[in-house]
């Protein structure tokens, strides 16, 4: 981290021809664009030429909707970099792939190897390098683990890995919660001390670092000193889930980006639907500020500003729906009240998460709306935005992960409705079919094949065709993990394992059953069925 911020202060004093790209894929992708905003702005108000880009696999628009298919095409990932820096004679190039997994980043990785005389590597992820993706990537004659090999032959010298171990996620293989909160520290932290350097003529230490992290360290303690009021926004939440209602954010400033990429993961993570849980943005596309502009001819998706939740969200609004207002005592206060006098004519169900400085009562008149207020007191600091995002992140991942289990889309800490849209959630749905089931992996692929393909029978076509062919297929259907869990414990055809997941609209509640079906059959000696099974 050290000799890394060294090199981004080298590039702030001599910013001719230099960049540095942030780059990822989903949640990854998401932090590398909030980052390279946010210091871009930093570097406007100096009134400095600005030296961050970003890069997301399937473009701007994973920023707000699931494109995961880009993530297992490391030749497009290469494509985009040698695009965007073409001319320059500088790049630190940070990659980031939290399982150190990604073929879009490793193909990234690989081309800054092949022309060190411009490119810089970092790669920032929270898996020990023997852990690296060892399948050959589509398309490439390399695994992710060699790639990683590579940089380890030049670590120190002209390529840097960051990755220290954070631990299992609470939910297994979400790497948005405990990941995506330390790629965001990290990030923050190499940034923010080469600001300080090349500014104010200060020197990038270990002791410099420390005390920047100490400080989001402090972010957690005083957040989660909230904890009974995060619970009660989560119940609530999660009983508008249940009831088929809503969960919308409405934010000002920065944590408007925070709450529009938490929102747009619960798609993938969850198999949700992309109105369950929705992020909309004061200033729309303007305050976003992406590189490919507005993006609202896509799609009612990509509706963000407030003035789309006025139009397609606010006529039908009601008490089973939650609304969730995030903003800061640097935002303009009037206007939150304005919008929280329009949500209450609609429904009770308001809630507000609020940052303030110490000494502050800005929020008093708007917590007298709200059913529940959850605000958070810092002192002032040159980070305290950066400090305010991560405290929301925190929030906000912890209401929509838990309203997702509260509906049921969690069973035993797997997200057994995830939606199989690449490579690494395809190997990672036969994985959590085969924990649950437990029969082989051959057989739990053969099961996930059926449901993606909607077929009792699997033909040659099927079996021989490639992941990328299958996921593609897979995106297009809904339940396919779920469909194939209940055609493994119970022995049962599609059709009939669809029956019973209609029959149990929570996805955990279908799983129990079939699992006391299934354990009821194999306790039964004579049973046939049970033999079969």
């Amino acid at each position: 981290m050290l000799e890394v911020a060294r090199t981004v202060e080298q590039i702030l004093r001599d910013p001719e021809d230099s960049l540095v790209v942030l780059s990822g894929c989903g949640t990854s992708g998401r932090l590398a664009f909030l980052t390279a905003s946010c210091f871009n702005r930093a570097l406007r108000d100096r009134q400095q030429n600005t030296v961050y880009s970003y890069i997301i696999a399937g473009g701007d628009r994973a920023l707000l909707t699931s494109q995961e298919a880009s993530e297992d095409d490391p030749k497009l990932g290469m494509l985009t970099l040698e695009k965007l820096c073409e001319g320059k004679r500088h790049v630190l190039f940070i990659g980031i792939s939290c399982g150190l997994s990604a073929p879009f980043v490793a193909g990234q990785l690989d081309f800054c190897l092949k022309h060190p005389d411009i490119y810089t590597p970092v790669l920032v992820g929270f898996n020990p390098v023997t852990q690296a993706r060892e399948e050959t990537m589509p398309g490439y004659s390399l695994t992710f683990r060699e790639v990683v090999q590579r940089m380890e032959e030049q670590r120190g010298q002209r390529a840097f890995i960051i990755n220290p171990a954070v631990g299992p996620e609470a939910i297994s293989g979400s790497s948005r919660m405990k990941g995506g909160s330390a790629t965001k520290i990290i990030l923050e932290t190499v940034l923010a001390a080469a600001h300080t350097a090349a500014f104010t003529n200060t020197h990038i230490t270990r002791s410099v670092l420390l005390d920047m992290m100490r400080g989001y360290e402090r972010v957690y303690s005083v957040t989660y000193s909230h904890s009974d009021q995060i619970a009660t926004l989560l119940q609530t939440a999660g009983l508008s889930l249940q009831c088929g209602g809503r969960v919308c954010y409405l934010s000002w400033g920065s944590l408007g980006l925070v709450g529009l990429i938490d929102a747009s993961e619960c798609i993938p993570t969850f198999g949700a639907d992309y109105e369950d849980i929705r992020g909309f943005i004061s200033g729309g596309y303007q305050d976003v500020d992406n590189i490919e502009g507005d993006l609202t001819s896509l799609g009612s998706q990509f509706c963000i500003a407030h003035e789309d939740f006025v139009s397609l969200v606010l006529p039908t609004l009601s008490d089973r729906d939650t609304v969730l207002l995030l903003y800061t005592c640097h935002d303009d206060v009037g206007d939150v009240e304005k919008m929280a006098h329009r949500v209450r004519e609609k429904t009770s169900n308001l809630h507000s998460l609020y940052h303030g400085l110490q000494g502050d009562t800005t929020a008093d008149i708007i917590g007298l709306l709200c059913s529940s207020v959850l605000n958070i007191t810092w002192p002032s600091s040159s980070t305290v935005h950066m400090q305010w995002e991560l405290s929301s992140k925190l929030v906000l991942n912890a209401v929509s992960t838990g309203s997702h289990i509260l509906k049921g889309k969690i069973y035993r800490n797997h997200m057994v409705d995830l939606q199989v849209t690449n490579s690494k959630l395809y190997h990672r749905a036969i994985h959590i079919l085969q924990l649950l089931s437990g029969v082989s992996l051959t057989q739990c692929e053969k099961a996930l094949l059926k449901s993606i393909y909607n077929v009792e029978q699997l033909t040659e076509d099927i079996t021989t065709a490639g992941v990328t062919t299958h996921t593609l297929i897979a995106s297009r259907r809904n339940r396919v993990v779920p469909l194939a869990l209940v055609c493994l414990l119970i022995g049962c055809s599609l059709s009939e394992a669809e029956s019973r997941l209609e029959s149990h609209p929570v996805v955990r509640d279908a799983v129990e059953a079939c699992l006391t079906s299934s354990q009821h059959l194999t306790s039964s000696p004579g049973d046939q069925t049970s033999t079969n099974h």
